[in-house]
């Protein structure tokens, strides 16, 4: 990883934890998640009421991934030049005001733009909660900050089925995306009420003279060390399709695991991870070695994945074993930030962030593919192989990023 050493720090006034900051970035980062699965518990009822098929639903929701996937990178420029508190609080502004349309006109192709208009407000997450976090946590500090922000996410993902099914039964889906909108505005509230503060003194990676202009800074992004993490966040979103989308089905057909059983698994596998995260937040306060436990978190993968689809593995080893999966998956997620916040440069927190996180996207609109056709095809156990093949390629990731990233002028 890029050796780092820090410029004298000004005496300050507000030497405070950013506390506040930090929550309103989590709550943020619980909203972007939230609004990523708004649709899935809710596609039944907006099916029935606009008479579409799935395949015309599932148009909202690639909508969504290619307008986030191809505005993200820009968004990250836009950030880095204007500014992360104001771009999230308009994101999160975007977000909650197009669910809220959508919930009030009756027409399904204004949902379809809304859910376009959605995945614009969605570029602003990563790139600003990163340059935030960046940018006023110390470096003391910033791991956790980092395992806190995922958790946050997380914490949204486990949320939305539940809260929107409730809302559901009482108003209506409808109602349910209206509630799902003001949630989102008084968000956007909270971050546009946080204080200001000024920067801390960044790291700075040894021999940068400084922040490079835009331009020259653009070419950080094709740099070997930022393009490695871009794969890696692309083949971690194809460990997490595989295994949150499509374990229950690849179960059931492979050993003929009961539903129950096989979501009781999912829903382990989702709560290790959340806790994962908080462990691996703390683990990464107390080493440097973040490669290292990223790569032994995604081996500890690759060893469950491979084992799920090796063994008929019944009720409380199979338990045993998708929590365990979850769990490393979970480590990793702070080391994982750590890294690709070596590999940038100050000034540059929002580009590259906005950058790699798009992996997110891309291995979102081509996993679910990958994973239906081998379960059309009738190989259940490729699914989990597959998936154990992405943790093994994300080790190589890992292990080959540069110890320096390309310098920015």
């Amino acid at each position: 990883m890029t050796e780092l050493t820090e410029a004298p720090l000004a005496p300050r006034a507000d030497t405070a934890s950013p506390t506040g900051l930090i929550a309103a970035v989590c709550a943020a980062h619980f909203v972007s998640h939230y609004y990523i699965i708004i649709l899935a518990p809710l596609l039944p009822f907006v099916r029935a009421d606009y008479g579409v098929s799935y395949t015309e639903i599932g148009f909202a929701i690639a909508t969504f991934n290619v307008v986030s996937a191809a505005l993200q990178t820009p968004a990250g420029f836009l950030i880095d030049r204007v500014g992360a508190r104001m771009s999230l609080f308009w994101g999160l502004l975007l977000g909650g005001i197009a669910f809220l349309l959508a919930g009030f006109v009756h027409s399904f192709w204004f949902l379809v733009a809304m859910f376009a208009v959605a995945g614009v407000g969605n570029t602003v997450y990563h790139p600003a909660d990163y340059a935030l976090l960046s940018q006023h946590v110390r470096e003391q500090r910033i791991g956790q900050a980092f395992s806190l922000h995922t958790f946050g996410g997380m914490l949204g993902s486990a949320l939305a089925p539940p809260t929107l099914l409730m809302m559901q039964a009482v108003w209506g889906w409808r109602g349910a995306f209206i509630g799902a909108g003001i949630g989102g505005l008084i968000v956007a509230a909270t971050v546009l009420m946080v204080r200001d503060r000024p920067p801390l003194t960044a790291a700075r990676p040894r021999g940068d003279n400084g922040d490079a202009p835009a331009g020259q800074a653009a070419g950080l992004l094709m740099s070997p060390a930022i393009l490695l993490n871009l794969v890696f966040f692309v083949l971690l979103a194809v460990m997490n399709s595989g295994m949150n989308n499509y374990s229950v089905v690849a179960l059931g057909a492979l050993a003929g695991t009961p539903v129950h059983l096989a979501n009781t698994a999912l829903t382990c596998l989702l709560t290790f991870s959340a806790i994962g995260v908080l462990a691996g937040g703390l683990l990464v306060t107390r080493t440097a070695l973040h490669a290292a436990v990223a790569g032994l978190g995604l081996v500890g993968m690759v060893v469950t994945a491979a084992l799920i689809a090796a063994f008929d593995l019944h009720a409380v080893l199979l338990i045993a074993v998708m929590s365990a999966f979850g769990f490393f998956a979970g480590v990793i997620a702070p080391s994982r930030d750590m890294i690709v916040r070596e590999a940038t440069p100050p000034g540059a927190f929002g580009r590259v962030f906005g950058f790699v996180t798009t992996g997110f996207n891309l291995g979102g609109i081509v996993a679910p593919m990958l994973f239906g056709a081998l379960m059309d095809a009738g190989q259940p156990r490729w699914v989990f192989i597959g998936v154990a093949i992405a943790a093994l390629m994300a080790v190589a990731t890992v292990i080959t990023v540069p110890k320096r990233p390309r310098p920015l002028a």
